[in-house]
């Protein structure tokens, strides 16, 4: 997507990685972004903080959710977008991808 402003990376951080799980918190500066991505596997994401996120699909479609501290989401292996803090603070969130699938 040439079109789209450069932006500054946000800052992953890996917390946790082994077989089953790979845990990574994400710090976002106002205006920061993930840049384009696919998942690879089911994730899960917490938000510790709340902002405002500009979420950019692979059409460029862009859509603004609010990140809410504490209200955590399920979203399965394939999404692709880019995802940018739309806010004017900080972002952070905690992101639980699913390696490998566990006993039910």
């Amino acid at each position: 997507m040439s079109s789209e402003p450069e932006r500054a990376p946000a800052q992953p951080t890996v917390m946790v990685e082994n077989a089953r799980v790979r845990v990574i918190e994400w710090r976002f500066a106002p205006g920061a972004a993930t840049g384009w991505h696919v998942h690879g596997h089911d994730y899960v994401i917490t938000p510790v903080t709340s902002q405002p996120v500009d979420i950019v699909d692979a059409a460029g479609a862009v859509s603004r959710v609010e990140m809410v501290a504490g209200r955590s989401y399920f979203r399965p292996a394939g999404v692709a977008h880019d995802v940018i803090n739309a806010g004017e603070g900080e972002l952070v969130f905690v992101e639980t991808e699913l390696l490998e699938p566990g006993q039910a």
